[in-house]
């Protein structure tokens, strides 16, 4: 691990003197980012989404959105879908120029890896390659995502807008309806079912990673966006950096995270839980949601403590939901009051959905203030590598009893296999379809022990998840 982060680093401080862009390349070393100017990096970020399929394709809407967005102090971006077939090119420089980097989700409403019956076929593998070949060469692009809280436990929140004739996209962090009660339900029914997603997950990151430096792209990093939920703590984070293999760990992994609600503290809200989960992590981790809204208005006083002392030795910012006003009330700005979407049929779920931005008051403020005051410096690359201990990966987590099913030490599904929950409770292998594997060679068959198995004609080898600690084998659902 030390060495492939000193490698990272002589690479990134070889690569300052030449830095002169607006926003200049963003890598990770360690456990944090830094650009090609040697500073560490640290996310004030917005996730945008204006329109379902891609809103980063009106250039016009992008300069004005991008203009607002650095009066705001946002340094970053997160979209969640793209074309990758579009034109990005006018949206990517007007984000370049107000110096606001993009974190993009790689998969699609069609191609997400699914909780209840993961999978990581060929079909999602094109998909997120589509993706990753038309964003890679914009170096303001800081970050990929290869999921958005694949492993979650219960209650689904439309997402990011509500319509009859559009996809919603499952989102279960606690902003549906802007009460507390929900990170209680999402904790007591289905952890250890979805705990069987985590391999797919880090299985696409493997491949990513992969055909990332197969196609000699610039290493940008790819990771992963969890719902926070306590039940997968800090299992998935740990699951998601582990292992001997870089290739196969995340180069950063992220929470949406909505428990600081109104003028909260560091520990009612659970964050110095976060914290301690946190500390000592590998790789970078950063927040990709927060905002809660339950009180309103929304203070954003938790920015405080991720940038401050307390937290940001650890962590490198956070991602607020969302820019765009609109059903769920989460909007900083909006581009005009509210209209019948059967008569203006852009407006989507009655909001509109371009013009000029008009900030929400008094949230888009009170952010503005956080964020004016909150600045932290960091450390310079070059000291942070002069003085950098050794880091290790945190040890794979095992099989819990009361939560986590994983054996964090069992190799991952190569592409096409799937989870065979049936042959799983009946204890009989089946294989069904065909894999592939773009970075193994074939090996074939189909192997299990206790109790859970991969179905598909494997190339690569086949993984079991149980371990220690879970009576029975698999929890089907």
């Amino acid at each position: 691990m030390f060495n492939s982060i000193a490698l990272r680093s002589l690479a990134l401080l070889a690569a300052i003197n030449n830095a002169v862009a607006v926003t200049p390349i963003i890598s990770t070393v360690g456990s944090k980012f830094f650009n090609e100017d040697g500073n560490q990096f640290f996310i004030k970020g917005i996730a945008y989404q204006l329109i379902p399929l891609d809103p980063l394709i009106d250039t016009e809407q992008c300069q004005r959105d991008a203009k607002q967005m650095a009066d705001l102090g946002a340094n970053a971006i997160r979209v969640y879908h793209v074309d990758p077939t579009a034109d990005h090119q006018g949206c990517m420089d007007a984000f370049s120029d107000a110096g606001i980097y993009l974190f993009v989700d790689l998969d699609d409403f069609p191609t997400q890896i699914q909780p209840d019956s993961p999978a990581w076929n060929q079909s999602q593998f094109d998909a997120f390659s589509a993706v990753m070949d038309e964003f890679q060469k914009y170096d303001n692009v800081a970050g990929m995502f290869v999921g958005n809280e694949v492993l979650t436990t219960g209650m689904a929140a439309p997402f990011p807008y509500v319509s009859p004739t559009v996809p919603q996209r499952v989102s279960l962090s606690a902003r549906d309806d802007g009460h507390g009660g929900l990170e209680k339900s999402r904790t007591d029914c289905r952890t250890a079912e979805v705990s069987n997603a985590a391999p797919f997950v880090k299985a696409a990151i493997r491949d990513m990673k992969n055909y990332r430096d197969s196609k000699n792209y610039r290493k940008i990093p790819i990771g992963y966006s969890a719902a926070d939920v306590p039940g997968l703590r800090p299992m998935l984070q740990n699951y998601l950096a582990c292992g001997d293999s870089d290739e196969e760990r995340a180069d950063f992994y992220s929470l949406n995270v909505y428990e600081w609600c109104g003028d909260s503290g560091y520990d009612l809200s659970g964050y110095s839980e976060l914290e301690k989960n946190a500390t000592g992590y590998n790789i970078p981790i950063f927040i990709s949601e927060t905002g809660c809204r339950e009180a309103r208005p929304r203070l954003f006083t938790d920015q405080a403590a991720i940038f401050g002392p307390e937290m940001s030795d650890t962590w490198s910012g956070s991602i607020v939901y969302e820019w765009i006003e609109e059903a769920n009330n989460y909007g900083l700005i909006s581009y005009g009051p509210e209209v019948d979407p059967m008569v203006e049929t852009a407006a989507l779920d009655g909001y509109p959905r371009s013009g000029t931005p008009s900030t929400v008051s008094p949230d888009y403020g009170n952010l503005k203030s956080q964020w004016a005051t909150l600045s932290p410096t960091g450390v310079k690359l070059s000291d942070y590598t002069n003085s950098l201990d050794p880091i290790t990966p945190p040890p794979c987590p095992t099989s819990t009893a009361d939560g986590w099913i994983v054996n964090g030490n069992a190799p991952l599904p190569s592409v096409g296999q799937t989870l065979d929950a049936e042959a799983t409770a009946s204890g009989a292998a089946t294989t069904t379809g065909s894999a592939s594997q773009p970075s193994a060679s074939a090996t074939g068959g189909v192997a299990a022990t206790g109790g859970q198995q991969w179905a598909g004609m494997g190339l690569g080898l086949l993984g079991v998840m149980m371990g220690d600690g879970v009576s029975g084998g698999y929890l089907h659902a």
